[in-house]
C-alpha cells in the first residue's frame, strides 16, 4: 500500500454506542479500518519514517525506523516531527467539519456539495471531509512512540525524552477528543497496531467521558511538562511589500506543539468537570505567563468611506503601551496571542498544503507576481460566507470610547464589534461585490490562542458558580484588585481568585498586571466603572434575549445568571474565534453543559442548539444528540 492509497483510505460507520446498535456490517467495517491501520503501521516500520529534506518539517536525518527500541536521543525529535505531519494532514478537515456545522457560516452558489451537506447535516460516508482514519493514523503513531520510547535517557541529569513523550500523550488525547466530538463513540486502543494478528482484537468503544477517564491519569503524571522546542521552523509564508526578494517568515517550533495541560483541561471541560478544567487551564496560564493581551482595532480605516459618521472626540485604545492591532495576532511573526498553530507549506514541494484559503476566498498559492496581500487574490468563487446570525451578533455590539481629555466617562457608538469588518475584506470582481474572510490568508491553522484558553477558562469558572469572575475575563482582564475596580464581584469571588484559581494571590498577581478584557478587542474601552459595559446591564439584556428566543421565564435566580453568562461567553467565542475550527465543538459542549444543569429542562441545551442552527434547515432533528455526529468512516 503506497502513500496515496493510505491518504485516501476510507473508514466506515461504527456508531454502535451512540446509535445503540451493533450489527454484523458495522463490525466488518470496523475490522476493515483496523486492517488498513495495520498497513499504515507496516509502512511506518519498514520504510523511512522521516520526510525528505525538501519537506516543511525538515529533520536533516536519514535515520530509518527498523528498530522499535527508540534508543537514540535524537529519535524523539524525529518522531515528534513525524507526528506533527499527521496534524497537517487533518487540519483542513478539522476546520471545515466544525465551521460548516456551526452558526457562523453560510453556503452560496459556489459551495461544493460536500460542504453543503456538512452544513445541512446530510453528510454521509462519501463526504471527503469526513475521515476518522486521518485521526487514527496520528493515534497509531503516538501509540507506537509511547509504547517504545525509552524515557530514562539522560543528558547530564535531564531526561531528554520527556517533553516529546508528553507531547505524544497530548497529541493522542487531542486526536481522540476530536474523534469523539465528531462521531460520538469511537473504537479505542492505546497499544500500537504492528502485526496482522492485531486485527483480530476486539476494540472497545468510548465516548468523551470514557476517553477522559482512560487518558487523563497519564496526562496528569506529565502535567507541567514544557512542549518540545527545536528553534525556528520555516513557516512557508512569503512576506514582502514587493515581489522582489521576498523574505520567508519563520515560527518557533514550540508553537507547532500541543500543550499537555491545555489538552487535559479541554478533556475535563468537555465532560462537565469544571473545577478540574479551571485548575489545568490556570496551571498552563501561570507556568507560561500567558497574558490576555490588549489588542485594538481603529475605526478610522474601516469607516473611511464616511458611511458612518465618527465623532471628533474619539480616543482609540491604541494609546495603551501594551496594545497591538488585533489583526497582527493572526500572522506567524506575532508571538503575542499564538499558542499552537498547524503550520503548512507555501507550496507542494515544501510539504503538506492547505485548501482553506481558496475555500474562504483567497488565492494563497497564486503563482502570479505581486504583493501577497493584494486584493487581486480575492476569489469571487469563495465557498463560505458569513451567516446572518454572525453578522447580526457583531452589529448588535456597542463600541465604547473615552472622549479626549476625559478620565471619568465613556460614550457609545452603534458601529458594532469591529472584529467582523476587520475579519472580512470587500472586493469587486466581474461586477460583483463580495466579502472575503481573511483569517486564512496564510498557510497556517490556529488550534489554540491565548484568547481561546482564557475564554474556555471563563466557561469553566462560570459553571463553577463564579459568573462575575468569568465576566472579568471579558471586561477587565483579571489583575491586581488594588489597581482595578471589581464592584460587580459577589462575596467570595476575590477569595476564589486568590485561592482556587489564584490569579490574585500574592505570589501570582504581579504576573498578570497587563491582562486585558477580551471583549475590548472588538469594542474598545470596557475596563472600569466609567465604561457602559457593565455586568448588570449585559446580563439583563441577555435575559430578555433568551426569554424571547427560547420561550422561557427568567426570574433572575443565580442559575439564570450562570446560564446567561454562558451565552455571553459563547457570543464572545463567536466574535473572537470565528472560522478558526472551534465553533460546532463549542456549541455542542455548551449544549451538554445546559442539558446537565437542567436549569429550564433536561433537554434545554439541545433545544438551544437546535434554535441556533435552525436557519441551516438541517435534514435531521438536532434535538436528538445522536444527530450531532457524523457517520464514522
Amino acid at each position: 500500500m503506497n502513500n496515496e492509497e493510505l491518504a485516501t483510505t476510507k473508514m466506515v460507520p461504527n456508531n454502535n454506542t451512540t446509535m445503540n446498535r451493533i450489527d454484523k456490517q458495522i463490525k466488518e467495517r470496523s475490522m476493515n479500518m483496523m486492517m488498513k491501520l495495520l498497513c499504515a503501521a507496516f509502512f511506518i516500520l519498514h520504510t523511512p519514517f522521516f520526510i525528505s529534506c525538501s519537506d516543511f518539517f525538515e529533520t536533516d536525518s536519514d535515520r530509518q525506523v527498523f528498530d522499535p527500541a527508540l534508543d537514540e536521543k535524537t529519535d524523539s525529535m524525529f518522531y515528534t516531527l513525524g507526528i506533527l505531519k499527521g496534524l497537517q494532514q487533518v487540519g483542513d478537515q478539522y476546520v471545515l467539519v466544525n465551521e460548516m456545522r456551526g452558526d457562523l457560516v453560510a453556503t452560496n452558489s459556489y459551495t461544493e456539495t460536500d460542504l453543503k451537506r456538512l452544513a445541512d447535516f446530510s453528510a454521509d460516508a462519501t463526504c471527503k471531509y469526513d475521515s476518522a482514519y486521518l485521526y487514527y493514523r496520528i493515534i497509531n503513531n503516538c501509540n507506537y512512540y509511547i509504547a517504545h520510547r525509552d524515557t530514562t535517557l539522560l543528558t547530564g541529569s535531564r531526561k531528554v525524552a520527556i517533553p516529546e513523550y508528553a507531547e505524544a500523550l497530548a497529541v493522542r488525547a487531542w486526536a481522540y477528543m476530536q474523534l469523539c466530538k465528531t462521531y460520538g463513540s469511537v473504537p479505542f486502543y492505546t497499544t500500537p497496531l504492528t502485526s496482522i494478528g492485531d486485527a483480530n482484537a476486539t476494540f472497545e468503544t468510548k465516548d468523551l467521558r470514557g476517553i477522559c477517564d482512560a487518558l487523563a491519569p497519564e496526562l496528569i503524571r506529565y502535567s507541567g511538562t514544557p512542549v518540545p522546542t527545536y528553534g525556528e521552523i520555516s513557516a512557508g509564508v512569503l512576506n514582502s511589500s514587493s515581489s522582489e526578494n521576498p523574505e520567508e517568515k519563520k515560527i518557533q517550533s514550540r508553537k507547532a506543539m500541543l500543550p499537555i495541560d491545555v489538552v487535559l483541561a479541554d478533556l475535563y471541560l468537555e465532560t462537565n468537570q469544571y473545577e478540574l478544567a479551571a485548575q489545568y487551564y490556570f496551571k498552563y496560564i501561570k507556568n507560561n505567563r500567558l497574558i490576555a493581551t490588549q489588542a485594538y482595532i481603529s475605526p478610522f480605516g474601516l469607516f473611511s468611506n464616511n458611511t458612518t459618521r465618527l465623532p471628533a472626540d474619539i480616543n482609540v485604545i491604541s494609546n495603551y503601551n501594551s496594545a497591538i492591532p488585533w489583526g497582527y495576532i493572526f500572522y506567524v511573526g506575532s508571538t503575542s496571542d499564538i499558542v499552537t498553530y498547524i503550520p503548512l507549506a507555501a507550496n507542494q514541494l515544501r510539504g503538506v498544503t492547505t485548501d482553506l484559503p481558496r475555500i474562504f476566498g483567497y488565492d494563497f498559492y497564486s503563482t502570479t507576481s505581486g504583493d501577497a496581500s493584494s486584493s487581486s487574490r480575492y476569489l469571487l468563487e469563495r465557498q463560505i460566507d458569513a451567516s446572518q446570525s454572525y453578522t447580526a451578533l457583531s452589529n448588535s455590539q456597542l463600541w465604547y470610547y473615552r472622549p479626549r481629555n476625559s478620565t471619568t466617562m465613556a460614550k457609545t457608538l452603534n458601529i458594532g464589534d469591529l472584529r467582523r469588518p476587520s475579519c472580512f475584506q470587500q472586493a469587486v470582481k466581474e461586477d460583483s461585490t463580495f466579502s472575503v474572510m481573511i483569517k486564512f490568508t496564510t498557510a497556517n491553522i490556529p488550534l489554540y490562542r491565548n484568547a481561546t484558553i482564557y475564554l474556555r477558562l471563563a466557561e469553566a469558572i462560570n459553571r463553577m458558580g463564579y459568573p462575575d469572575a468569568a465576566f472579568a475575563i471579558l471586561k477587565d482582564g483579571i489583575k491586581d484588585e488594588t489597581t482595578q475596580s471589581y464592584d460587580y464581584f459577589r462575596e467570595g469571588t476575590l477569595s476564589f481568585l486568590k485561592t482556587t484559581v489564584p490569579f490574585l494571590s500574592n505570589e501570582n498577581k504581579a504576573m498578570f498586571d497587563e491582562n486585558s478584557g477580551i471583549h475590548a478587542r472588538g469594542t474598545n474601552y470596557t475596563q472600569g466603572t466609567f465604561s457602559p459595559y457593565q455586568m448588570d446591564s449585559v446580563v439583563t439584556a441577555k435575559f430578555r434575549q433568551l426569554e424571547a428566543e427560547n420561550n422561557i421565564v427568567i426570574t433572575g435566580t443565580f442559575n439564570d445568571t450562570i446560564n446567561a453568562m454562558e451565552d455571553i461567553i459563547c457570543d464572545e467565542m463567536a466574535l473572537e474565534l470565528a472560522f478558526e475550527g472551534t465553533r460546532f465543538g463549542d456549541l455542542t459542549r455548551i449544549a451538554r453543559h445546559k442539558n446537565q444543569a437542567g436549569t429550564y429542562n433536561s433537554n434545554f441545551g439541545s433545544e438551544w442548539l437546535e434554535r441556533k442552527l435552525r436557519y441551516k434547515n438541517p435534514t435531521v432533528s438536532l434535538l436528538d444528540e445522536r444527530n450531532w455526529y457524523l457517520p464514522f468512516k
